[in-house]
């Protein structure tokens, strides 16, 4: 068994919804049926009793080592505990290849699943030792460092509860929520609002002090101090017992609480140094409480209690400890509900005031107090007192926040009870923190879990805000590209800035911000990144979805144009129409529920996309005596048609008719296709909401040049003769385009040219269809080799485009072939010879250089002419 590639499949795709790793694994003859394999599957499940069933999924057929991985890397993962369900395996039309496909929640472990996965095979096949335990920990331990902590993972889920879009943007806890300019941050617990002022003075415990007592705040008295001797002249002036603590510090480190003697300050000093700068303040009686303050509110209250050992007149004080931190809820920094206890100095020291050390026995019963702060991070434990927080205390708790200018605040308090005001009871606020810690609000270790992660993201987003904006995915075989920018045009002219992808670039509000072939997931999320961006129109291209899946997880709208044979069938397993409109169907299936999926009725494979969409279904064809297209009006649910001169969206009774006279994409309506493309455009547009006069508007303003659509049937003057630029590269595209320069006004004597080339990693089939269809067209044909042949030897795809013009299918019109290296002497040898009245097609390869190129032809022409 070989695995040859893994793939991270980060969005939508091909397979589920869910994030997953696909691998290619190939399996000899005899590993195709483990039944072949005399004792393996006994073996295998001896060294992983829990890897569950085989499944046999797709067509019925013998069970392969494929399905054992398949098997063993969901499983591994599942026993880690890693809340993952899907798996799925698919036999290629390559004997003995698989498509193996596991779903992941952190994709380090799962391509750590894949290899353990692997391993266990192996050791099965060879009847040696697997260590599962070993393999099991290995993937827990990982899935613990990758995965995010317990507070930020409370407000990822509180936003996916709510149908907010999220992305994590570091391997910590930055994470962005919702799209665009509706998009918010937080790093932890802290939200991008707070100003680094703010959580500066939170750093500063002095600082703050003074402004809490300003604010009427009770705070204890202290100062900072800058060695022992004057940390002791300040625990005298305040008063003994005192609290000893970095000037700058979070989690309880270095903080030393209810100190009485100066042996004990000095232990504690130590300590907080390490940490920079030092502070004494008075010690308040009292148990210790945090406060979660979230915008103007109090949400939740905990109290806390030291780290802390009972006696049972048999262990040491370390063995208690030892004992304790065997529970499973605890661990290292803040993976788990609880920390486990330190036993470092500061523990020493508290055992010295307790008249202990650590191979003391204490006695049944006896409690041994660790530390004096409660901090969980060091080891303490948590009740929840949400329901007990007296108004007064709530208030002084939110003035603290709020003058120090925190929207997500934990709010530290000393006092006896939370039941009475502070003030009565001599209780204090003893610190601000500016990212505070939600385990003890979400798992207390007693009381019931607060649903603080639900409270910060309805800070951060208003009921019924989603933090979305539109999103309207756009694929097919051809069309895509011209749909895809007439879209954004039209959600410009709404005054929506508007980011698009597409095979041309990346641009934001009308600028580029990148170029090259931008149709895949990585361009996507770049645009739904960006704070500028008001909507978003994807192109998608197959290779994305196949490499990487979607980069969202919904769309508003979904367009698919139409589905042709020569979109790179026969690459990554996908040979036929079906399997390119399983794919292209992904958009489709991950339309939102109020959402529209805006399909070609002509297209019967397009329009069988319907079933598979959970929103509304808008379909669009030229005839509207199409059966599809009647039925679906006489429903009463939205179509778009032509009714001879006019462009017609229509639901129900109501109707909206555009005159294609005034769309000049369409030629006055005398381009086929350029018309297909406006009526999935028009559809697009109402399904996200456009009105009509902003659609109308943005219709007559496209003009398809070589800004706007380039390479898109641009047509140019050159010394009174028709050129036209075109990226089409597909049988299908030959087509539309040799219909539309048939449906354009030819002079008396026109002489018809095109120039073309062919893409080497299209079948050989599709290579010479296209020159078929020419020919039958033109009489000049030039060929020429594009800069790269994708895989191809030097000439094969030339030969193969002659073949096209020779074969059986020769083309009766055309009378003359040149074959001619270079693609700008290619388009330079046609334009030496058009005279006025002749057309000449190009079907340009590198397009923006090729367009440059045309335009200073054009241009030279022009400035000839005017001398």
């Amino acid at each position: 068994m070989e695995v040859s590639r893994i793939r991270a499949l980060r969005g939508p795709n091909l397979w589920s919804r869910h994030t997953a790793l696909e691998a290619i694994v190939a399996c000899t003859a005899v590993e195709c049926n483990i039944a072949d394999l005399p004792g393996f599957e006994p073996r295998v499940r001896a060294l992983f009793p829990g890897m569950g069933a085989l499944r046999q999924t797709g067509h019925a057929g013998a069970l392969s080592l494929a399905h054992v991985l398949e098997a063993a890397a969901l499983e591994l993962q599942a026993a880690a505990g890693c809340p993952i369900t899907f798996s799925h395996t698919a036999a290629t039309v390559e004997a003995g290849t698989y498509q193996v496909v596991v779903e992941y929640s952190e994709e380090a472990v799962g391509r750590l699943a894949f290899e353990l996965a692997q391993a266990l095979i192996h050791a099965a096949l060879r009847d040696t030792a697997f260590d599962l335990d070993a393999a099991i920990a290995q993937l827990r331990d990982l899935d613990e460092d990758e995965r995010l902590g317990p507070s930020t993972g409370a407000i990822v889920d509180a936003a996916v509860a709510r149908g907010i879009p999220y992305r994590r943007l570091t391997k910590g806890s930055m994470v962005q929520f919702g799209w665009g300019a509706k998009q918010r941050r937080i790093q932890a617990a802290e939200v991008d609002s707070t100003s680094a002022v703010a959580e500066s003075i939170a750093q500063d415990k002095d600082l703050t002090k003074k402004l809490l007592r300003a604010a009427g705040v009770p705070v204890p008295l202290g100062r900072p101090v800058t060695d022992p001797d004057d940390a002791w002249a300040a625990a005298r002036q305040v008063g003994l017992p005192v609290v000893v603590k970095p000037q700058d510090g979070n989690q309880g480190k270095g903080v030393t609480v209810n100190i009485s003697t100066r042996e004990h300050l000095e232990v504690a000093y130590k300590a907080a140094a390490e940490h920079g700068e030092v502070m004494v303040e008075k010690f308040l009686p009292g148990s210790d409480f945090r406060l979660l303050v979230v915008g103007s509110k109090l949400v939740a209250a905990s109290r806390r209690e030291p780290p802390q050992v009972v006696g049972d007149g048999l262990h040491t004080v370390r063995e208690l400890v030892d004992i304790v931190n065997q529970d499973p809820r605890r661990g290292e920094g803040h993976a788990t509900s609880l920390t486990k206890i330190r036993f470092d100095d500061i523990a020493v020291a508290r055992l010295e005031v307790q008249e202990l050390t650590p191979e003391s026995i204490p006695a049944k019963g006896r409690r041994v107090i660790l530390r004096n702060n409660a901090n969980l991070s060091t080891g303490g434990t948590a009740t929840d007192v949400t329901d007990d927080v007296h108004p007064s205390v709530a208030a002084r708790a939110v003035a603290a926040a709020q003058m120090v200018g925190l929207h997500i605040c934990g709010v530290d308090v000393v006092c006896e009870s939370m039941l009475r005001p502070l003030e009565s009871q001599n209780g204090g606020v003893v610190e601000v923190n500016a990212a505070p810690g939600l385990r003890m609000h979400l798992s207390p270790s007693y009381g019931k879990g607060r649903a603080v992660g639900a409270a910060m993201i309805d800070e951060l987003f208003p009921a019924g805000d989603n933090g979305r904006v539109p999103v309207i995915a756009v694929t097919g075989t051809n069309g895509k590209t011209t749909t895809t920018r007439l879209i954004a045009h039209l959600m410009a002219a709404e005054g929506l800035r508007t980011g698009m992808t597409n095979t041309d670039g990346v641009y934001i509000n009308g600028r580029q911000t990148d170029s090259g072939d931008c149709s895949g997931p990585k361009s996507a999320r770049n645009v739904l990144m960006h704070p500028d961006v008001d909507a978003a129109v994807f192109e998608i291209a197959r290779g994305g979805v196949l490499r990487e899946g979607l980069g969202f997880d919904r769309c508003e709208v979904a367009v698919v144009t139409n589905i042709g044979s020569g979109d790179h069938l026969g690459l990554n397993y996908i040979t036929t129409v079906e399997d390119l409109a399983v794919l292209k169907r992904v958009i489709v299936q991950n339309v939102s529920n109020t959402g529209y999926a805006v399909l070609n009725a002509a297209d019967p494979i397009v329009a069988d996309m319907a079933a598979t969409c959970p929103g509304k279904v808008i379909f669009f064809a030229a005839d509207r005596h199409h059966p599809l297209m009647a039925t679906h009006r006489a429903q009463g649910k939205r179509t778009v048609y032509v009714d001879g001169p006019m462009l017609v969206a229509a639901e129900g009774a109501w109707v909206e008719r555009i005159p294609l006279q005034g769309v000049p994409v369409t030629r006055g309506g005398s381009i086929s296709f350029q018309v297909e493309n406006v009526m999935a455009a028009v559809a697009a547009a109402w399904g996200a909401g456009l009105n009509w006069d902003t659609i109308k508007r943005g219709l007559a303003s496209f003009v398809n040049d070589a800004h706007n659509a380039p390479g898109r049937f641009n047509v140019m003057d050159y010394k009174g003769a028709t050129v036209i630029a075109d990226y089409g590269h597909n049988p299908d595209a030959m087509r539309a385009l040799v219909a539309a320069v048939d449906a354009m006004p030819a002079t008396p004597g026109q002489r018809r040219s095109v120039v073309i080339s062919g893409a080497g990693d299209r079948r050989d089939s599709d290579i010479r269809d296209q020159t078929i269809i020419l020919g039958g067209a033109f009489d000049d044909v030039i060929l020429y080799q594009d800069a790269a042949q994708r895989g191809r030897a030097d000439g094969e795809v030339m030969a193969l485009l002659r073949q096209g013009l020779e074969g059986e299918h020769k083309a009766r019109r055309t009378k003359r072939i040149d074959e001619i290296r270079g693609e700008f002497l290619a388009i330079d040898t046609a334009l030496e010879r058009l005279s006025p009245g002749d057309l000449c097609l190009v079907l340009v390869d590198q397009v923006q250089e090729a367009l440059d190129h045309l335009a200073g032809r054009v241009k030279d022409a022009k400035e000839k002419v005017a001398q």
